[in-house]
């Protein structure tokens, strides 16, 4: 009994081990960290099929739980936004290939993402102060102490295009705060452009490819070439290209800074 009793304790302590080390291999890596921000098409409505149910490989999701605060990252990235809607609303956005793609890239470092969306928001629910933007620094300095912030994405303007006119100064006001609280002034911000099934988001669409010859270190994902599922919300290929087309910007950025 004795020796089952000793042999039952070793097994368990190295169950535990195992366990442990699991939960915090994200940590025992420098993360290359991203906040992802904005609205139903960054937190992502088109469906989730084949291969995009597969846990991604060297990136990790940032979950905001204090025994486990990151898991290894699988759709949807939103689950753990402290804003989102109901659960079943969320499913795949650009995050996913985005985060394939810098994974693939030449980074020495695993990926970490921090995914704070929420659908149906306007760009001034987003103001420096609010509480959109409170929970989504303070969860991305809360991830900071796994690794170095490298960059944002925001996707959001849906329910801002009718008046494009007044966005710009909101998105640049919005930009500099970020760069301000995380003390980055040269942070890499890209911006997704709207899906052009409606007329009136054209012009937004062009307004958001001016925004890199207004401030530094900005790019634009386009949007040319996507289709959508309602007219609104982006359909799983146009995702998967638009996290391609967020990392290429990133990675645009990036060179140039280094």
């Amino acid at each position: 009994m004795r020796k089952y009793s000793i042999l039952l304790n070793v097994v368990l302590c190295c169950t535990l081990f195992i366990q442990s080390c699991t939960n915090r291999d994200s940590a025992d890596n420098e993360l290359d960290i991203y906040l992802l921000i904005g609205q139903s098409n960054m937190a992502g409505r088109a469906p989730v099929e084949g291969a995009d149910n597969d846990t991604l490989q060297n990136v990790f999701l940032f979950t905001g739980i204090a025994e486990n605060e990151w898991e290894k990252a699988a759709n949807p990235l939103n689950k753990y936004s402290t804003i989102r809607k109901n659960m079943s609303m969320q499913k795949l956005g650009p995050g996913y290939h985005f985060a394939k793609t810098m994974a693939e890239s030449d980074t020495p470092n695993p990926i970490g993402l921090v995914v704070n969306a929420k659908g149906g928001t306007k760009i001034e629910l987003w103001e420096a102060g609010s509480t959109f933007y409170n929970e989504a620094v303070n969860r991305t300095k809360a991830a900071m102490e796994f690794g170095t912030l490298k960059g944002v994405l925001w996707h959001q303007g849906e329910a801002n295009a009718s008046k494009y006119n007044a966005y710009t100064p909101k998105i640049v006001a919005l930009i500099e705060a970020l760069r301000t609280d995380f003390n980055m002034p040269d942070l890499p911000v890209v911006v997704g452009q709207l899906s052009e099934d409606r007329v009136k988001r054209k012009d937004f669409n062009k307004m958001i490819l001016q925004l890199p010859a207004v401030i530094d270190f900005v790019g634009v994902a386009t949007t040319k070439g996507t289709s959508t599922i309602d007219s609104t919300h982006f359909d799983a290929a146009s995702q998967q290209l638009l996290g391609r087309r967020y990392a290429q910007k990133m990675l645009e950025i990036q060179a140039k800074q280094n």
